[in-house]
């Protein structure tokens, strides 16, 4: 018998060689993890970068996972993917094909030097927030209503992308 699943909320972005695609192929992969199932995906949403602005905007999206995986395990399958994306680690907040967070698993806090949960500026960010109310509108962050942190955070030039 295998380890109880747990939700895990995962941010998708990616802003070099067909940024759309990259995020879509990268949602279908996340359904193929092992030990894990895609429960829901946000809508695609575009977005300035946070950071460099001599960079393309960003396609963002947020996942659900029901995981058997621990929060370790799914980090390392997740920074696999984006190595088969090719991603590349030049600068920080820099550009890149793929890039994918674990926001929150369970109600964890794991503050390790690998990895950060819930993730440490989700609450700021429009480009995860958003995409996040979107397939979990009733969900509680750091003890407040999601909403609370949605009001907080102005839009950020986010750009909900038509379903294709």
């Amino acid at each position: 018998m295998g380890a109880p699943s747990q939700l895990a909320y995962i941010g998708l972005g990616s802003n070099l060689e067909s940024p759309i695609e990259q995020v879509r192929e990268a949602l279908n992969e996340l359904a193929m993890l092992p030990l894990s199932r895609l429960v829901a995906a946000s809508s695609l949403y575009a977005s300035r970068p946070v950071g460099p602005q001599d960079q393309p905007d960003f396609i963002n999206a947020v996942a659900a996972l029901e995981t058997q995986l621990s929060p370790l395990a799914l980090l390392d399958q997740l920074q696999a993917l984006e190595q088969q994306h090719r991603r590349r680690r030049q600068r920080h907040w820099g550009p890149r094909t793929l890039d994918l967070d674990l926001l929150l698993y369970a109600n964890e806090h794991i503050n390790s030097p690998r990895l950060r949960v819930p993730h440490p500026q989700m609450t700021a960010r429009a480009f995860v927030l958003l995409p996040l109310a979107e397939i979990a509108p009733s969900l509680d962050l750091l003890q407040q209503p999601l909403s609370t942190w949605l009001e907080q955070v102005e839009n950020q030039g986010l750009e909900r992308l038509p379903n294709a």
